[in-house]
């Protein structure tokens, strides 16, 4: 077994001559009796003193207690020999002497464990490895220090003795289990803000925790603003190293002032008629912490503004109150406004303080001269579109406060409809109005009227008129269409003609529209189904043959009063085609059960094509008797001198089938009172029947004006066929003639004509009937043409 030896200062003392009971009580069970321990031994620990200067230092020896025949080797491991930190102990093979290198740090390393060997010089040990403790024993080599270079604490103004500011701590790196590191807290000394503004410790610490606390009273803002202690930490219980330390308690603010006005009467100016951010300012002040919470105020106006023309806001940077004019001011309503302005703390007030302070405002209204107002904006009338010129849509529209002359105008007006006396303001219409104009928007027709203050340098204010319009009803409706197509071939359910009409009146004077026939006798036949508020149809009652047929049908609107037009719809009824059209007379004549033969078709035929081979043959002998025709003689004076008359040939006239009951009595001839001549080259030969009651015609609307006819020839043509080609032109598009199944006879007078005559219409009446003189203004051509029929 290995042995331990101490060094006991510089005696060396054999572990086996210690007392074994001191120094190993867990041997001794009780008094007399020893428990041996089989083979190891338990070593005590070692202890070294920190920042030894006696180094090398012989710590301990160890021993084996056995009788080796040959040499033993001592060998020493662990931290601090052979590992890190390296270098701090040793041992010597030969003695076991085991020794410090250097001085130790206990506040780097503790303790050591190592372990000590017993080997023979083959390296086989001989004893088992022997466990070495080494403890550090401590040494007041470090101060103690504050964890801040600076504690900063707030405590309220006022606060009584014994409250709690803050805490303050320090830390020292020696044992904290020895006096070392047993601390101590003092303050030391004391500084104010402002300087010596306190002569007495206002803080003191509790040595132990640090904790910094009121001492005695007076902390006020109003005098001492912070302070500033000097602190002292100590180790051995306040007997050992020193460090210092500074705190700062700054005192806060409490609101133990109210505010007060100075001055407490305030005399402002304001401008009548504006809106002021800024008429002036009142000041009250407040001996709490400038900037704080507790400093700011809040103004109220509590009397002397029963309108609301006034309001205040606090300034944030001054504390100020601002006075500003949020209602227009009237300087001939009130010149003078006496307001009672308070203020006081947003934070209540902690004390025996009065929390609220007035003071009275005056504010003298300056006066200005004013624009003109309107009473209303925008002006707003209602009036019919059919108003008459002169009607008066509104007045007394504007006034001025200072009583001054005005002049109204009218500056927008896009349709020139309005009317203004420029000394009243009285608007009335000047011409009618037009609900369909593109400057009327949703019924409202809009101008701008403008009225002027002559006493104020043009002083001028504007406003909008809107002119409502409503509808009347000005228009009757028109019936459309005015003709159309009646199929014969369909069920009688489905026969009709659809009819509609259109209004330029807007509802509610237009649909809906009551369509009816007006004529009885028509009535019996044709009737009107009505199929909603725009649209009928009109049918017929009994079954009818192809033709033309002639419906007077009237059509109303819904306006009040209502108006109505009527109009003659030209019926055609006809075999129709899949489309609705009437089929061609061929095919109308092979779709019936009651067509004609083929040999009677192919009669029919023949003698169509002898007639245009004669009419072929006629046109081809008048061209050669053309020759004979004198270009100096005029147009109807040819190469022989007999009597014109004598060589005038009539034809037999034919009618205009079952319905021209009157075929013989047509009356081509204008009116000399319609101041249109008749066309040249047709002459008439009934002058009998009245004006207005020849047949009208089926094919064309009615109440169209005619085409120009030819009044003269240009130049001195010699070819009479072409000016009649453009009367019959025109007399087919003409729709005030006869109608078209009419046959249409005319008569040409020229010299040496087989037939003298191209229209031969039977006359009921003679030739004196009429009188002839106008064809003397036509020119020489027809002199001797009004010759022949007034020999006067």
């Amino acid at each position: 077994m290995l042995n331990v030896m101490w060094v006991c200062g510089s005696k060396q003392v054999k572990q086996r001559d210690l007392n074994p009971a001191a120094l190993y009580p867990w041997l001794h069970r009780s008094a007399g009796t020893q428990v041996r321990v089989k083979r190891d031994w338990i070593i005590p620990p070692i202890r070294v003193l920190e920042n030894s200067k006696q180094v090398p230092e012989d710590l301990v020896q160890i021993k084996s207690d056995k009788i080796f025949t040959g040499e033993v080797i001592y060998m020493l491991e662990g931290p601090g020999v052979d590992q890190d930190p390296k270098g701090l102990f040793e041992i010597d093979d030969k003695t076991g002497w085991i020794k410090s290198q250097m001085p130790l740090d206990r506040e780097k390393h503790r303790s050591f464990k190592l372990k000590a060997f017993a080997l023979s010089p083959s390296g086989e040990r001989l004893e088992s490895p022997t466990t070495i403790e080494i403890y550090v024993l401590d040494q007041n080599d470090n101060r103690p220090v504050f964890t801040q270079n600076e504690f900063i604490g707030t405590i309220p103004e006022f606060s009584v003795p014994g409250t709690s500011v803050m805490q303050v701590s320090a830390v020292d790196a020696d044992d904290p289990t020895t006096d070392n590191a047993a601390l101590s807290y003092s303050v030391i000394g004391q500084e104010t803000v402002p300087p010596n503004s306190i002569n007495k410790t206002m803080f003191g610490i509790n040595n132990k925790t640090g904790v910094i606390y009121i001492r005695d009273v007076g902390l006020d803002r109003d005098v001492v603003q912070s302070i500033k202690l000097t602190l002292q930490v100590a180790d051995m219980s306040g007997m050992g190293l020193t460090s210092i330390g500074r705190a700062i308690i700054t005192i806060s603010d409490i609101n133990n002032h109210a505010p007060k006005f100075q001055p407490d009467q305030y005399k402002m100016y304001a401008l009548e008629n504006k809106h002021i951010a800024e008429v002036g300012r009142i000041n009250a002040t407040d001996k709490d912490q400038r900037g704080g919470v507790n400093w700011k105020m809040i103004y109220k106006i509590s009397s002397g503004d029963p309108a609301g023309h006034f309001s205040v806001r606090t300034d944030p940077v001054t504390n100020q109150g601002i006075i500003s004019v949020v209602k227009p001011l009237d300087f001939e309503s009130q010149v003078e406004h006496r307001l009672t302005v308070t203020a006081e703390n947003a934070v209540n007030v902690k004390g025996p303080y009065e929390r609220v302070q007035s003071a009275t405002v005056t504010v003298t209204v300056v006066n200005e001269n004013e624009a003109p107002v309107f009473y209303k904006n925008p002006i707003k009338v209602s009036v019919a579109e059919s108003a008459v010129p002169s009607t008066v849509l509104v007045s007394d529209i504007a006034h001025d406060p200072d009583n001054a002359k005005l002049r109204y105008e009218i500056i927008e007006d896009p349709e020139n409809w309005l009317f203004i006396d420029h000394a009243t303001g009285q608007i009335s219409v000047r011409r009618t109005f037009n609900i369909r104009s593109p400057h009327v928007k949703n019924n409202i027709y809009s101008a701008v009227v403008k009225v002027i203050d002559q006493d104020a340098d043009g002083v001028f204010t504007t406003a909008t008129l809107e002119v409502t319009l409503w509808e009347t009803n000005d228009y009757a409706p028109v019936l459309i269409p005015s003709s159309g197509t009646v199929c014969s071939d369909r069920d009688r359910d489905k026969l009709g003609l659809l009819l509609s009409a259109v209004d330029q009146d807007m509802s509610p004077q237009s649909d809906p529209f009551t369509f009816y026939i007006v004529d009885q006798s028509v009535a019996v036949n044709w009737t009107i189904i009505t199929l909603n508020e725009t649209h009928a149809v009109l049918q017929p009652l009994i079954d009818i043959e192809s033709g033309e047929f002639s419906v007077p049908v009237v059509v109303s609107d819904s306006g009040s009063p209502p108006l109505s037009s009527s109009s003659l719809v030209n019926v055609t009824v006809c075999p129709c085609d899949s489309f609705g059209d009437c089929k061609s007379f061929t095919a109308a004549m092979f779709g019936t059960r009651m067509g004609i033969s083929f040999i009677a078709l192919m009669l029919i035929m023949g003698s169509v094509a002898l007639l245009l081979l004669l009419l072929v043959l006629a046109v081809a002998v008048r061209g050669c008797r053309r020759q004979n025709v004198k270009r100096d003689g005029g147009l109807l004076v040819g190469a022989s001198d007999e009597d014109i008359r004598d060589n005038v040939f009539h034809y037999d006239e034919q009618g205009g089938g079952e319905e021209d009951e009157d075929a013989f009595n047509i009356d081509f001839l204008r009116n000399p009172s319609d101041g249109i001549p008749p066309p040249v080259g047709f002459f008439p030969q009934n002058r009998s029947l009245p004006r207005g009651k020849q047949p009208l015609r089926k094919d064309a609307p009615h109440n169209l004006p005619s085409p120009t006819y030819p009044r003269k020839l240009a130049g001195e043509p010699t070819d009479i066929e072409d000016f009649i080609n453009v009367g019959l032109d025109a007399a087919d598009a003409d729709p005030n003639v006869p109608p078209y199944d009419t046959a249409l006879i005319y008569d040409f007078e020229g010299d040496g004509s087989v037939a003298g005559s191209l229209s031969s219409i039977a006359s009921m009446s003679s030739d004196g009937d009429q009188d002839y003189d106008y064809l003397n203004d036509w020119g020489p051509r027809f002199k001797k043409l009004a010759n022949m029929y007034d020999p006067r």
